[in-house]
């Protein structure tokens, strides 16, 4: 057991776990903030009820562009907060070159 919990101090597993933990807190908070705002108003804008069901028929194909759409802006803002929180983060360490 001692050699297990050498294993985490040493590895740094802890931290990796509470990074996953807030990880998937920040993807869903992103998810509720694109799925219940952000696709709406874009619904709204292209006339429809919702966005996700926006989709383009060609012969028994559809292409459903509005949930391509939907998920490009949930990566776009997911990807902005861990670019800027990292930033953050890096901004309070003494050799940081910004």
């Amino acid at each position: 057991m001692t050699g297990f919990i050498h294993f985490i101090k040493r590895q740094g597993v802890v931290g990796l776990a509470v990074g996953f933990m807030l990880g998937g807190a920040v993807s869903k908070l992103v998810a509720a903030l694109v799925n219940d705002i952000i696709n709406p108003l874009i619904a709204l804008a292209v006339n429809t009820v919702n966005l996700r069901d926006k989709a383009i028929v060609v012969r028994d194909a559809r292409i459903l562009w509005g949930d391509l759409l939907a998920t490009t802006i949930d990566f776009i803002i997911i990807a902005a907060v861990i670019y800027f929180g990292f930033r953050i983060l890096r901004l309070g360490e003494p050799d940081a070159k910004e």
